[in-house]
């Protein structure tokens, strides 16, 4: 694997930098970032900080809605039994029925805190999605499910004293003393570096969508979160799974936007531009097939028509109804001239979902002391090589509860102050554009390391990789394009060792040079360490 070349990004003496101290902070600001620190700030001080605005979250984009077992028809079981299932044998069966039971409590404390879920005769509302056997995803106003309860979170969260917020704080990397216990942060808010010093600290930094061109996330979905953690020596696990959803809007020229899964899951057909509905030539699930299958099938579809996109068929819908079920969706088409009554919606593949991340325990401990991860950063072992739709705001519900309880039992954590220095060496080398390489590394990664992948495209990518970080991982900049530059080809990196080392296809990972499960050799999850 790389090898492990700098500790941090930037320069670091802790006797000349601002420095704050409490007893726990939280990196992130989605759903797991915000349910931590409300529980956590139940029995001690919080710290969350973000590096934009709170409402800068995969969370807040988050359109279908978060499942849980709410209806009577349904069960643990079944939910248990699909989440195994979409997971293609890599889930830990112990941490899929520890989430799914926890969910609708969880759920239900929404609602309590003004989550305005959408009901149904005085329960909430719930609806099908691709690979669940019952309608169990609850959804909020339509198709703004994140959106209602990152709002919810976020009143909750300034509601409570005991919770410090700091916006637009751009954390650098973490610190981690000479036992290699995570011991906090340097960051920086503005012009200033700072060092937080932390008797715990929770990760919830979010997911790496930014890596490619193709997208359906934020910006800020940049993959710093696994950086620096590689670099503070945690074990990553996963990386290759990398999910891709099946839908987003394909304008020419436009920034891609999420179209939901649950559009497919109430009715909606895909077809080609001749009309002809083809999922089923692929999958007897047809359009409810899991996401990882839909999209290959959408691919495959395009290159034999030798088409750019294909299309999602909504016209059987009535007008009303879909602007009133999926408002989002409705002012996004109309924005672009698409009436849905008489046209087609252009769809095709975006990358989505980080299916791996930083391993972590059943309470939401990472390999390093005192660090713990949760939500999209983490690799919990509830989604396994694909991920159930709707699972995402789930785990991150759960785990986000269940880190911070764990902390609270630590009584005797306090923040420690320590002396650290780490001076970076002065390069010599050519300084390339930053912004460049960012735009050239996405397509790049939407390339050679996207629905499909290949031992050749995998090489050829590191190569390229490689070449870039001589020229860029050798500098220290004062500004998050130059830190987020060096996260993404850290991470980069490391997607494309692990899928090169998974000689097979498993879930969302798919080779087309090893098209087959191999459970013999391959059933397993593939760990990586800077400090191994």
């Amino acid at each position: 694997m790389a090898s492990k070349k700098r500790q941090y990004l930037i320069n670091v003496d802790s006797d000349s930098v601002s420095q704050r101290f409490t007893d726990c902070l939280v990196i992130g600001a989605g759903i797991a970032g915000l349910r931590a620190a409300i529980e956590a700030a139940k029995h001690q001080k919080v710290l969350l900080v973000c590096k934009e605005g709170l409402e800068d979250s995969n969370t807040w984009e988050a359109q279908g809605g978060i499942a849980s077992v709410l209806g009577k028809a349904d069960s643990f079981e079944s939910h248990i039994s699909d989440t195994l299932k979409t997971g293609n044998g890599l889930c830990d069966e112990k941490i899929v029925e520890l989430v799914v039971r926890n969910g609708p409590e969880l759920v239900r404390q929404l609602l309590e805190w003004g989550v305005e879920f959408d009901k149904e005769k005085g329960r909430i509302a719930t609806t099908l999605e691709g690979g669940h056997s019952h309608s169990r995803v609850a959804h909020a106003h339509g198709d703004e499910t994140g959106r209602m309860i990152a709002q919810g979170l976020i009143r909750r969260v300034k509601s409570i004293s005991n919770i410090k917020i700091m916006e637009n704080f751009y954390t650098v990397d973490l610190l981690t003393d000479a036992d290699g216990k995570c011991v906090g942060l340097i960051g920086k808010n503005g012009n200033s570096s700072q060092i937080i010093w932390a008797a715990n600290t929770i990760l919830a930094t979010g997911g790496a969508g930014s890596l490619y061109r193709e997208t359906t996330n934020p910006a800020v979905a940049t993959a710093d979160g696994l950086a620096m953690t590689w670099r503070a020596g945690a074990v990553l696990r996963d990386l290759e799974f990398m999910q891709f959803h099946p839908t987003t809007l394909y304008i020419a020229g436009a920034s891609r936007a999420l179209v939901t899964e649950t559009l497919r899951g109430e009715g909606a057909i895909l077809v080609d531009g001749r009309g002809y509905r083809f999922m089923p030539d692929y999958d007897e699930a047809g359009e409810l097939a899991p996401r990882d299958v839909v999209s290959r099938a959408i691919l495959a579809h395009m290159l034999k028509t030798e088409a750019t996109h294909v299309y999602l068929d909504v016209r059987h819908f009535d007008k009303k109804h879909f602007a009133e079920r999926f408002p989002l969706i409705n002012e996004l088409c109309e924005s672009f001239d698409i009436d849905i009554s008489k046209d087609l919606i252009p769809v095709r593949p975006s990358a989505h979902y980080m299916v791996g991340g930083v391993k972590t325990d059943e309470l939401g401990r990472t390999s390093i002391p005192h660090l713990y991860a949760c939500g999209e950063v983490a690799s919990t072992g509830l989604h396994g090589a694909n991920r159930l739709g709707s699972n995402s705001l789930l785990e991150g519900l759960v785990f986000g509860t269940i880190a911070a309880q764990d902390i609270c039992e630590r009584k005797d954590a306090k923040p420690r102050q320590t002396s650290i220095k780490y001076e970076i060496p002065v390069s010599d080398r050519t300084r390339l554009d930053t912004a460049d390489v960012y735009n050239s590394l996405r397509a790049l990664m939407w390339r050679n390391v996207g629905i499909t992948r290949t031992e050749r495209q995998l090489s050829e990518a590191q190569e390229i990789i490689r070449f870039w970080q001589r020229y860029v991982m050798d500098k220290t900049f004062d500004a998050p394009a130059g830190w987020q530059c060096q996260n993404m080809l850290t991470t980069s990196l490391l997607m494309t060792q692990t899928a090169q080392k998974r000689k097979e296809s498993r879930g969302v990972h798919f080779r087309r040079d090893f098209p087959e499960t191999d459970d013999k050799n391959f059933k397993k999850h593939i760990e990586i360490s800077s400090s191994i």
